[in-house]
């Protein structure tokens, strides 16, 4: 049974090893971002040991300073009960940026099982020298990065700063273009307090949706490396002609930069410095639009477009009965205010019944405007036999690209009605801004007869029992629910009291789906309800108003509770780390576990502290 047992895993492992061997993966990968003078691995990774003749091409434009050296990796996963295994080779190279530029480095070429693999190419887009810290950096022989400590507390404009830039600052009436705000640091951790964006008045906006976890990336901007992401984007849509202009937006950072200290023995054990917040007040520069006014001459079906579009439609059929129903469906396609385009109009005949258009908009948001199709389907039902035409449809915008009204037209339709099989009874449904239900032919209805039913003398109602309950039960039902009701009313006027009670209750709701933002993996809407949870706790509980709530505020309250200094300390300290890491550039997923068990940890505390 044993040598059974041991030919079956024997068995498993060949096949298992075969299978590896059947889907060899060879890649390359580098940075995506380096500065003039960084050093950086490229490494080549192949799935299997039995590899030879690795084949590298010419790497232009940066110098090599090592490699490729040789290592052996093996990996082994269990997801949801599978068990997976990799083992291989990976080759690597130790390269330095020499000259600015974009560079491809394309594909490598192994043996690997006998058969030849090749990689795939990788870009590298080399940035400029700081030229900042050029000076510093040749005096103290090292180069300057893009976050570096310093003496000073203070943040300059030049080290952290938002920019507001447009896609296009001269534009027609409804023609769309893209705002952009941008964050730039040179510093490792920041976050910002309070965000107050123009409301983008003489405007139509629609926000482009961005990705939940904020990505940064390296970026040479005037002379300077800085820590770059997107914070907000929008897509406006101008509505008056003349010159517009979109205000300045506000943002209050608090920045934690490392200060370097005088004491040697402090700077070696605090990493070469202390870490102080500052706080700061970005603001971004008005931006003026010129906005032109669409030309004089508009053509009598000039629904509003403004862009570049066509029109398609198609008929449902053209051969009907009275009583049958024909739908027109008309497809506009194309890019820009797609959304603030009126419907056309379907002329049709009369003896038609018509039905209010059933729209269906599959539009997305780009940096010109909606792109995609808007449908509109008509609904009309012909009462009457006979032949009839409905004319063709036209639409006219104006075209951004010849600077030009324009006018499509869709095809006539020819239909041919017949007489139905009698007026049966017909129903018309799923479809939008109508009745659901109409019955025709039902007008009148017959009255019936002999169906009504006279009760034997003496068997009336009024007087009775049951009569009588049906008047006591309801009017004691009435008292208790007015004595209950005004226990409670009594209960709930004591809003302060009720806050505090409930207080607990919504903060450990706000924890659970904390929780579950954790095991998804969400970053920024984890710390978002994590917040949210710490101050709502604190606003009910200690029943601070949300216009007053401030660090200060909430710390001298809980002193008045007799909560300890440390644990106030540590309530802070949550929050300080929960809106840090926003925006702070890197991965702070490892820390996601410790703030949610603190958090938890810090309510319960004040939980058992804080009695009213």
């Amino acid at each position: 049974m044993r040598k059974l047992f041991f030919l079956l895993i024997a068995l498993i492992t060949i096949s298992a090893n075969v299978y590896a061997d059947d889907n060899v993966v060879f890649t390359a990968t580098a940075p995506d971002v380096v500065v003039v003078g960084d050093q950086f691995r490229l490494s080549y990774k192949v799935t299997t040991q039995k590899v030879k003749d690795l084949r590298v091409p010419s790497i232009k434009g940066f110098e090599v300073l090592m490699g490729p050296t040789r290592s052996s990796f093996s990996n082994t996963q269990i997801v949801n009960g599978k068990r997976t295994s990799e083992s291989g080779i990976t080759f690597t190279y130790i390269l330095m940026a020499s000259e600015p530029g974009d560079y491809t480095i394309p594909g490598a070429t192994i043996t690997a099982e006998g058969d030849q693999v090749i990689s795939n190419s990788v870009k590298i887009k080399v940035l400029p020298a700081d030229q900042a810290g050029a000076a510093s950096s040749s005096q103290g022989g090292g180069r300057a990065s893009a976050s570096s400590s310093s003496s000073s507390t203070s943040v300059s404009n030049q080290d952290v700063f938002v920019t507001a830039s447009v896609t296009k600052s001269n534009v027609y009436e409804q023609e769309a273009f893209m705002l952009t705000y941008k964050i730039y640091t040179r510093e490792s951790r920041m976050g910002f307090d309070n965000v107050k964006l123009p409301d983008f008045k003489g405007f139509h906006s629609q926000e482009i949706e961005r990705p939940a976890n904020s990505t940064w990336s390296q970026e040479h901007y005037k002379g300077r490396n800085y820590y770059t992401t997107v914070y907000r984007q929008f897509v406006l849509f101008p509505q008056q002609s003349g010159k517009l202009t979109i205000e300045p937006a506000r943002f209050d950072a608090t920045i934690e930069k490392v200060v370097q200290s005088a004491d040697p023995f402090d700077a070696f054990f605090n990493g070469g410095g202390n870490v102080v917040s500052v706080k700061k007040t970005l603001t971004t520069p008005a931006i003026n639009i010129d906005v032109t006014a669409l030309p004089s001459g508009k053509p009598a079906g000039f629904s509003g477009g403004v862009g570049e579009f066509s029109i398609s439609s198609s008929i449902n059929s053209t051969d009907v009965k009275t009583n049958d129903a024909i739908t027109i469906k008309i497809v506009i396609s194309g890019t820009g205010n797609m959304k603030l385009i009126a419907n056309p109009e379907v002329e049709f005949p009369e003896g038609f019944e018509v039905y209010d258009p059933k729209v269906d908009s599959q539009v997305r948001l780009t940096a010109n405007g909606l792109t995609g199709n808007k449908i509109i389907e008509y609904l009309a039902i012909p009462r009457h036999a006979g032949d009839y035409k409905i004319p063709a449809v036209s639409f006219s915008f104006f075209d951004i690209k010849s600077k030009s009204y324009k006018t499509l037209t869709t095809e006539e339709y020819n239909i041919h009605v017949e007489k139905g099989a009698g007026n049966a009874d017909q129903v018309i449904s799923n479809f939008t801004n109508k009745e659901d239900l109409k019955i025709l032919g039902e007008d009148i209805r017959f009255i019936k007869q002999n169906e009504v039913d006279i009760q034997p003398r003496g068997q009336i109602f009024y007087g009775s029992f049951g009569y009588w309950l049906f008047y006591i039960i309801p009017g004691l039902a009435f008292i208790i629910f007015f004595v209950v009701y005004r226990k409670q009313a009594a209960a709930n006027a004591n809003t302060v009291k009720m806050r505090t009670k409930k207080a607990n209750k919504v903060a450990q709701k706000r924890m659970k789906l904390a929780g579950k933002l954790l095991a998804d993996n969400k970053k920024d809407a984890f710390y978002d309800e994590i917040l949210k949870a710490l101050w709502g706790y604190i606003s009910d509980k200690l029943s601070i108003p949300v216009s007053r709530l401030s660090k200060d505020n909430v710390a001298e309250k809980l002193r008045k509770h007799g909560v300890e200094e440390e644990l106030i300390k540590e309530f802070l300290g949550v929050l300080d780390e929960c809106e840090f890491a926003r925006f702070a550039p890197g991965d702070e997923n490892e820390k996601m576990d410790k703030v949610y068990s603190s958090s938890v940890a810090l309510i319960s505390k004040m939980e058992n502290i804080i009695k009213h």
